[in-house]
């Protein structure tokens, strides 16, 4: 399986050693014709304003959606998870519009209220596993078709819908593999369909 990593701006080398160690190959994702060679897709935290304009730039973001509509599954961490939502408060960034959800970005505070801390996300991991936060959005809505896998002070911080997945904190810095696995297991799903 390879997995994509939308390599515009963000955690790119992050998301790409947790992949690796979890046995997948990894392609870096800045053109629709790479998006194409992939099996999976990472759009990774970062500043959603600048990784929605270089999208719109490259042609990504039809092409993120045209993949999307054939069962790409798709992981947003973040700014990715901004990017997938339908609305977004807190500026106007390119939303692709794949998860019915709405997002407040920044909304966790600013930098230097960043904070890490022990989620419990039965679907994904026994035991909880460690996440930073870093000026992260809140989920404020979901659609029917959203289901919520784990919470932080009662608001969603992962949800999955169909064959998309959105964290609004980031696994990768803290090296936790356990989503990137449980991930990499949705692609080897979709793969088999």
């Amino acid at each position: 399986m390879r997995v994509g990593i939308l390599a515009l701006q963000g955690d790119v080398a992050e998301h790409a050693r947790i992949i690796r160690s979890c046995g997948a190959d990894t392609q870096e994702v800045r053109t629709p014709d790479e998006l194409h060679r992939v099996d999976a897709l990472i759009m990774p935290g970062g500043e959603s304003t600048t990784i929605g304009m270089l999208m719109l730039r490259y042609g990504l973001d039809e092409a993120i959606r045209d993949r999307a509509q054939e069962g790409l599954p798709i992981l947003g961490t973040c700014a990715g998870a901004i990017l997938l939502a339908r609305q977004a408060s807190g500026g106007r960034p390119l939303l692709l519009e794949l998860m019915d959800i709405a997002v407040a970005r920044n909304a966790y505070g600013r930098q230097r209220e960043s904070f890490e801390t022990e989620l419990s996300i039965p679907e994904v991991s026994a035991s909880p596993i460690r996440v930073a936060f870093i000026r992260a959005p809140i989920i404020e809505k979901i659609g029917a078709g959203v289901q919520v896998l784990a919470e932080h002070d009662g608001c969603p911080v992962l949800v999955r819908q169909d064959c998309l997945l959105a964290a609004t904190f980031h696994p990768e810095i803290l090296d936790q593999s356990a989503l990137h696995r449980y991930f990499i297991a949705m692609g080897g799903r979709s793969m088999a369909a």
